[in-house]
């Protein structure tokens, strides 16, 4: 049944990051599940955002940020070590990921996150937060919002589309009728919503019922970091409010040309302090990252 707008509760748990821009010396808030929470909230949710940073100068950041945008941080988590990052240079103009470090943000969700879980409408979280082994769990206490990002691999899908109530995709490479097999297959392995974002070429929602299709709204960006995260977190709470699929997608592509105009996934940049001497390249990372092992049954028992 659709959410009225005043009570819908979205977590988003899991990643996060600060997006450091080294030309400009400056750092932005972000990760995928940093910026679903903040543009939730934007779009009227009571969202909260579960992860973890390091006290550090970009992990206050972050903290700040979403204090600011009006996010629940009483799940954030302040450990040891270094707060995530990526470096982002500007070559010929284009946007180039440099590196990266995950630093503390791959964590498993705590008794209080599954209890706060519990209680909400929605739960967001997404390949780089590394907790697949747990969206089992998750679906068995709300909905599921997944960001497959540009994972296309059939096997992946299979596993993890069961779990969906919403599986986002970002397929800015494919064409029409690849991004219609795609959505076809993450549906027909149980996905409820599918929601492919083909940067200039729009965008489509796929269910049981039909396939929904909106062109993108042009800008002349600043920065498109951040504009599918915005699509999706639109996305989903548009699908929990019951709006018709045309005015999702409608509003969707407006909010993320929006976000294209100011630098930064969300804004709330703060000068760039960090040593990046711990920095990997996107292969070391995830050729390194261990996934999250999946919750033992005492523990699961406490949500």
């Amino acid at each position: 049944m659709p959410v009225s707008q005043t009570s819908l509760r979205i977590l988003a748990f899991g990643d996060n990051v600060v997006d450091c821009y080294r030309d400009r010396r400056r750092m932005f808030p972000g990760g995928n599940c940093v910026n679903h929470a903040v543009f939730a909230r934007r779009f009227g949710a009571e969202a909260a955002y579960a992860g973890a940073v390091a006290d550090d100068a970009a992990g206050r950041a972050i903290r700040d940020a979403l204090v600011a945008e009006g996010v629940e941080t009483s799940l954030l988590r302040f450990l040891p070590g270094q707060t995530a990052y990526c470096v982002i240079a500007s070559e010929g103009g284009e946007r180039v990921f440099v590196g990266a470090n995950l630093g503390v943000s791959i964590i498993a969700p705590s008794p209080a996150d599954l209890a706060w879980m519990k209680t909400a409408d929605a739960v967001h979280t997404g390949r780089s937060s590394h907790v697949d082994a747990w969206l089992a769990h998750f679906a068995s206490l709300t909905r599921v919002s997944y960001d497959f990002a540009t994972i296309r691999d059939e096997g992946r899908i299979s596993a993890i589309a069961p779990h969906c109530y919403l599986a986002g995709f970002s397929g800015g490479d494919l064409d029409r009728e690849e991004a219609l097999a795609l959505a076809a297959t993450t549906l027909r392995h149980g996905a409820t919503f599918v929601v492919i974002t083909r940067g200039g070429e729009g965008a489509l929602l796929a269910a049981r019922d039909g396939v929904h299709e909106a062109p993108a709204v042009p800008v002349r960006p600043v920065d498109t970091l951040g504009a599918g995260d915005t699509f999706i977190a639109r996305t989903l709470v548009g699908l929990l409010r019951g709006e018709a699929p045309a005015a999702i997608l409608r509003e969707a592509a407006e909010a993320a040309a929006r976000t294209c105009l100011s630098p930064g996934a969300f804004g709330h940049g703060v000068p760039m302090s960090l040593d990046l001497s711990t920095m990997l390249t996107i292969d070391e990372i995830y050729a390194s990252t261990q996934p999250v092992p999946g919750p033992r049954a005492g523990h699961a028992a406490t949500a």
